[in-house]
């Protein structure tokens, strides 16, 4: 079925705004999710003729015309904003759920938004950007489950250190150890049971010195070697706290305002390399939506 098929009058072209994210959290690895104020607009519209596309945009219909049991149609495809790619801002997260709600919107939302958010955890392999992304706010993802999720305070400012150089996923995941001892395993439980319980309650006092993790972060530093020194430089003048972005290459800390973060972004930039460039942000607590269509 496609989307002329249909007796009701659905458009012939949508665009999609998705919030970038910060993922992991420092502990939460590959559950833990954050949309940030930062967002790509996706714009998908039926065509006659099929068009070149990427691979990521093809993989990704073919994942929604499978799962919807529509009849696929051709589309063309475009995507503005100011989420960088392979920064670990969640940049592969904006192209997948953006097509997928895209084409969703075409065929007049035959899909829920859990759905779509399973299609899209499944496309990447993790929930924890496709979480946030599609829902908005904290969350806690895992595999097969609809996720946990929680509003942020918008007082909360996020501080992006965003390097010049781009870190690729896979890379990242290679430099992983196949196994942690039994005292970081625990260390990294208590930390990311604390950081869940406080976005949980809102007492965001309790995230203080619970970013810390055992189990990617000391393994990724080679890769985004001025990491310590850029959060401990941050949480020298008012951070609350901060992580490694998803698999980098970004850095991100949490400021309880936005007069300290100005302050803590000034501090990240003196410790970061040339090229390298701040971002404060809120929280998106709205998450994807449709904006023309």
């Amino acid at each position: 079925m496609s989307p002329s098929s249909k007796s009701k009058i659905l458009p012939s072209s949508v665009t999609v705004s998705i919030p970038g994210t910060t993922a992991n959290v420092g502990p939460g690895f590959d559950s833990f999710g954050i949309a940030l104020g930062v967002s790509n607009l996706v714009t998908v519209a039926q065509v006659k003729k099929p068009v070149p596309l990427p691979s990521m945009v093809e993989t990704t219909a073919d994942s929604f015309f499978l799962g919807s049991g529509l009849t696929p149609f051709p589309f063309s495809w475009k995507i503005k904003g100011n989420v960088p790619q392979a920064r670990g801002l969640g940049s592969s997260v904006t192209v997948r759920l953006g097509t997928l709600m895209g084409l969703n919107a075409l065929c007049g939302n035959a899909l829920s938004h859990h759905g779509l958010f399973r299609l899209c955890a499944e496309l990447e392999g993790h929930p924890d950007n496709a979480a946030p992304a599609m829902f908005g706010g904290f969350s806690v993802a895992r595999a097969h489950h609809d996720p946990l999720r929680y509003e942020v305070s918008s007082k909360l400012a996020f501080v992006l250190l965003i390097p010049s150089f781009e870190v690729a996923t896979p890379d990242a995941r290679r430099v992983m150890p196949k196994s942690i001892s039994v005292a970081d395993a625990a260390a990294n439980a208590a930390d990311a049971a604390v950081i869940a319980a406080a976005f949980a309650t809102k007492k965001y006092d309790l995230l203080k010195g619970a970013f810390g993790d055992r189990l990617h972060q000391p393994y990724r530093t080679p890769l985004v070697p001025f990491l310590p020194e850029v959060i401990h430089a941050g949480e020298s003048v008012g951070a609350v706290g901060g992580w490694l972005s998803g698999s980098g290459s970004t850095i991100c800390c949490l400021a309880p305002d936005t007069a300290t973060a100005a302050k803590v972004s000034l501090a990240m930039r003196r410790m970061a390399p040339k090229g390298s460039k701040a971002v404060i942000c809120a929280v998106d607590n709205k998450g994807a939506h449709v904006v023309t269509g």
